[in-house]
């Protein structure tokens, strides 16, 4: 009890003085005919340490803080991208228009992002899977089907499934996808 009673003393004492020499003017609360200096403090986010001290379980985790800050950026893209997308899309009125405009979009993707994500791992490409879900709200397969067609649809989610990733992976935010939900939050809050 002392201890935290000199705790509390050297934060006022230490407020005061910093308020003093830096021209701070604090807010008083009265309580019981006391007052009080009242601070507005940000709001504060503290997570279980999910991994057990383990080197491999730490491994993997910094691994998967490697592949957020690498796969992120281009799920944010996939989000902006597809709403423009699907603006434009829905404007067409014939199949014949609507498909030139899918070729035309796709060649110009490729263009601009082959490089980039030819040069992802297969776990980042996973990863992206389950960021596009988190983002737009459709699986890459119904995002496929619905835009390519199912022929297509079905083509790729079967090369994806060679490569042990599936194209109708949903996001789960609150279950087995908790990790990634929080790394996000602190890498959107520039903590990671």
């Amino acid at each position: 009890m002392k201890k935290q009673l000199y705790i509390f003393s050297f934060f006022l004492v230490s407020l005061s003085l910093f308020s003093q020499e830096e021209g701070l003017v604090l807010e008083g609360k009265t309580i019981d005919k006391d007052t009080l200096p009242h601070i507005k403090l940000d709001e504060v986010y503290v997570f279980p340490q999910l991994y057990k001290k383990s080197w491999w379980n730490k491994w993997k985790y910094r691994r998967l803080i490697k592949n957020i800050k690498a796969v992120y950026p281009f799920a944010k893209l996939v989000r902006h991208k597809f709403a423009e997308m699907d603006r434009e899309y829905k404007l067409l009125e014939t199949e014949k228009e609507k498909r030139n405009y899918m070729n035309n979009l796709e060649k110009e993707l490729l263009n601009e992002f082959e490089d980039d994500l030819k040069n992802l791992t297969i776990s980042q490409g996973r990863l992206l899977i389950k960021l596009v879900d988190r983002e737009t709200g459709h699986t890459s397969y119904e995002i496929l089907k619905d835009y390519k067609g199912s022929v297509s649809a079905f083509f790729w989610q079967a090369l994806a499934r060679i490569f042990g990733s599936n194209l109708k992976s949903e996001y789960d935010p609150w279950g087995k996808d908790r990790l990634i939900e929080e790394l996000i939050f602190l890498y959107e809050m520039g903590l990671l």
